[in-house]
């Protein structure tokens, strides 16, 4: 199989920052969720503006990106993959906006509607599958989160899940070759599609969110939900990342890095404690930008190559849970290459779909 590997990664965050003072000044004090831990709420957050879409955000992470690269290496991409937390358009994704905007003319447009929280290895494996045909050999894959606004409006800024989602977006960069400069050495995707009705939204007048009135969209928590996610995400991540780690032949205690999503406080101490990963070797940007869904753990990427936290030879897993759980992902990279083993002895093993019960 033919190698794949991440080339680099960029993020844009919107201006607007908010602090957490602005929901503590809101909250409403009988609000059972107010102290749970899975609700402790950042130091900051970002929020698009009003006017701002999934696909502005994607546009400027692509110009930092091309900013390092070129546009030429940009624009030369083979394959498009999309992700839009709260969409800009009904009915449709970002791909084909984004391409119009940044001047790609790829061959493979996709859309994915899943993988949320989790969907940046998700999209490693999609991406890795897709590069394996001829004439593919370049990849971008675009995450944007715009809907961190909606926990701003005035009925539902009251509530404590509020104050933790915050808006980013990022891209990263994939190319196929005999040696890619850090290639992905395997993935893992587990669905669990039972607990995918506890996912939903609520208005108070009653209304489904397509039809006309006035009641503001929230997402639905009460504290059942609330355990039930925290138990099952404090499980189904450290699972995948196991199944990755295996697929790729390495060991926990050889990962220098830890990427995941960012729910909370509680969840990245679980994980860190579960892989036996000292908390110094799982990088977050949590309290500068709160909960930012999918758009967290290439944010989070792309702040760690900015900050030195990885070098050659370093062992990254990047790893989520979406949702409620219904789908968790992992994937298992050797930045810079294999820091001078040229053994192969990383087989390039791409992971399995599993469904696990």
């Amino acid at each position: 199989m033919r190698p794949v590997g991440i080339v680099d990664a960029a993020s844009h965050l919107p201006e607007h920052e908010v602090g957490r003072e602005f929901f503590e000044r809101h909250a409403r004090p009988d609000d059972p969720l107010l102290r749970h831990p899975m609700f402790r709420a950042p130091e900051f957050r970002r929020y698009a503006r009003r006017d701002e879409t999934g696909a502005d955000l994607i546009e400027r992470a692509i110009g930092a990106l091309a900013g390092r690269h070129g546009w030429d290496t940009v624009r030369g991409v083979d394959v498009l993959l999309t992700y839009n937390g709260l969409p800009d358009v009904p009915f449709l994704g970002s791909g084909a906006e984004v391409a119009r905007r940044a001047g790609l003319h790829p061959t493979t447009i996709v859309d994915v509607h899943n993988g949320h929280c989790a969907v940046l290895p998700h999209l490693l494996d999609l991406a890795t599958t897709l590069l394996q045909r001829a004439g593919a050999d370049s990849a971008l894959l675009c995450v944007a989160q715009t809907a961190g606004r909606i926990f701003t409006q005035p009925t539902v800024r009251v509530s404590a899940h509020a104050s933790v989602p915050g808006d980013g977006a990022a891209v990263v960069l994939l190319r196929a070759g005999a040696r890619p400069a850090s290639p992905i050495l395997a993935t893992a995707v587990h669905h669990y599609p039972e607990y995918a009705p506890d996912v939903g939204i609520t208005l108070d007048d009653g209304r489904l969110y397509w039809e006309p009135g006035t009641a503001e969209m929230d997402i639905r928590f009460d504290g059942r939900k609330a355990e039930n996610v925290v138990e099952r995400g404090t499980k189904i991540v450290p699972e995948v990342v196991r199944a990755a780690c295996a697929e790729a032949g390495v060991d926990l205690a050889g990962v220098d890095l830890l990427i995941t999503n960012q729910p909370n406080r509680l969840l990245l101490r679980n994980w860190a404690r579960d892989l036996g990963i000292p908390a110094e070797r799982h990088f977050d940007t949590f309290d500068r930008y709160g909960n930012l869904f999918g758009a967290g753990a290439p944010v989070n990427l792309d702040h760690a190559l900015r900050a030195g936290r990885l070098r050659p030879g370093s062992l990254l897993v990047l790893a989520g849970f979406a949702g409620a759980g219904e789908l968790a992902a992992a994937a298992v990279v050797r930045w810079g290459g294999d820091s001078g083993d040229s053994s192969d002895k990383a087989v390039w093993r791409v992971g399995r779909n599993e469904h696990e019960r």
